[in-house]
């Protein structure tokens, strides 16, 4: 499947980040040295993708001078030879197409698809949230891709999760399964209350689409959380007749869309990079014995109370 485009919606307040997220775009939140939305793109890249829309909003123009060239920071940097600080974003500028459209109205997920539909004639979409990083030996778009193409399908990815959460997500109800991670989708439910969910396999944020998803869009209610949701297009899709699989993506996703997630991706990606994994073990091993003395002094404390109140 060579004729794919990819969309990066990236309109959203990121209102989890407040206050930093007030000037600055959730998306170029850095994970070590390079914002989130720099790991899409590479994603995007590496599948084979050349062409990516930018779905923007009021004070995102950040995003757009991050993926452009700096000529003033360029020559400063040569001068005193650091260019190779820049050199894997330059690469990303010479080698991707980016066009960028603002999403007027915060309408939600399939609102913001819909916006791109005139950036599209009939190119397969590459839907990647920029919230979830993926990694793994295989990019993960790359392997929805040839699902796509061998299937002639859509193709949503999706992972296990505990039954516990399946609100949290778009779910989908199971057709058939053909293998221990491809199934052919029946149904998809946003966020359904826990003890409806058809099953504990959550939508992720990556998709490949047939271009009618705009179609599907076009005459969308407001759904699940008073907003246009893209699993209502989809399920649109296969009440139209068309093949819907979901696919367990091989590799580890990381969800960087609260604060919380995005520590823990910067602490697991500082323990693999070798630039930094030997201070940050030895840091966290210095700060799991401070950890574990001052639970051993609670302990203590609390012993002596309870003796106290005996």
């Amino acid at each position: 499947m060579n004729n794919v485009k990819a969309i990066i919606p990236a309109a959203g307040f990121g209102t989890r980040f407040l206050p930093s997220t007030k000037t600055i775009p959730k998306e170029l939140l850095p994970i070590i040295d390079k914002p989130s939305i720099h790991y899409i793109i590479e994603e995007g890249i590496n599948s084979g993708i050349k062409d990516f829309v930018i779905i923007t909003s009021k004070n995102k123009k950040n995003i757009e001078d991050y993926f452009d060239f700096y000529p003033e920071l360029e020559d400063m940097l040569k001068t005193h030879k650091k260019e190779h600080l820049l050199s894997n974003i330059s690469k990303i500028i010479k080698t991707a197409n980016f066009l960028y459209i603002r999403q007027k109205e915060q309408l939600g997920l399939g609102h913001a698809i819909w916006t791109a539909r005139k950036a599209f004639s009939k190119e397969h979409l590459a839907i990647f949230l920029p919230d979830d990083i993926i990694t793994g030996t295989i990019p993960g778009m790359a392997q929805l891709i040839k699902v796509a193409s061998q299937e002639k399908c859509n193709v949503i990815a999706v992972q296990e999760v505990s039954k516990e959460e399946v609100n949290r997500y778009g779910v989908i109800a199971i057709r058939r399964q053909f293998s221990p991670n491809l199934f052919q989708v029946k149904e998809l439910i946003e966020k359904p209350p826990i003890n409806k969910a058809p099953s504990n396999l959550a939508i992720i944020g990556r998709y490949v689409l047939s271009p009618n998803i705009f179609d599907s869009l076009e005459n969308l209610k407001f759904g699940s959380g008073g907003e246009i949701q893209l699993t209502d297009g989809i399920q649109n899709l296969l009440l139209n007749g068309e093949k819907v699989f979901a696919y367990k993506i091989q590799g580890k996703r990381y969800d960087t869309g609260v604060p919380l997630g995005w520590l823990k991706t910067n602490i697991d990606f500082a323990l693999k990079d070798p630039r930094y994994s030997k201070e940050i073990m030895k840091y966290l091993c210095e700060l799991d014995k401070d950890i574990l003395l001052m639970q051993g002094q609670t302990e203590a404390l609390q012993k002596r109370k309870n003796i106290q109140t005996i």
